[in-house]
């Protein structure tokens, strides 16, 4: 659980690069790769990690400028890119003007739990790396190169 915005917003401008990297790295012919039946394709799943940030941190009050999952997925690879950095930017400006420390510690309803607001910051940036961990999968296996993220990749 975070206990200071400052340690919040210097781990997420970190890792939300990385995700950036990750959805540089998307064609349009790759936003199509499936995984199984019934679940997300690579751009839907490309879409919800940029649309996500504004329907978790959402539930706490907070508002930003950013794009809602909900929406149609782009066909384009530069709209989802795009729309993540709208989304990503936006969380962090939200935050960093209207939260403190103190306001970690407040508690909202998600999902049914009570939970502070330190903690839904943890569960945004787990949620975005798990994600992400995903997407590279699917890249894989559209033939596309994938960036390092924590170290080289084995395409560095």
């Amino acid at each position: 659980m975070f206990k200071s915005v400052k340690h919040f917003l210097s781990l997420w401008n970190r890792e939300s690069e990385n995700t950036a990297r990750v959805l540089a790295c998307l064609t349009d012919e790759s936003l199509h790769q499936p995984t199984a039946p019934g679940c997300r394709n690579l751009g839907e799943l490309a879409w919800h990690i940029a649309g996500s940030m504004r329907s978790i941190a959402g539930k706490t009050g907070l508002e930003f400028d950013g794009v809602n999952d909900k929406m149609a997925v782009p066909s384009r690879a530069a709209d989802i890119l795009a729309g993540y950095r709208k989304s990503a930017e936006g969380l962090a400006a939200a935050i960093r003007s209207g939260w403190t420390d103190e306001t970690l510690n407040v508690k909202d309803k998600l999902y049914g739990y009570e939970w502070p607001r330190g903690f839904t910051l943890e569960i945004l940036v787990s949620h975005e790396i798990h994600h992400r961990g995903q997407a590279t999968v699917l890249m894989r296996q559209a033939g596309l190169k994938v960036p390092g993220v924590y170290g080289p990749s084995k395409d560095d």
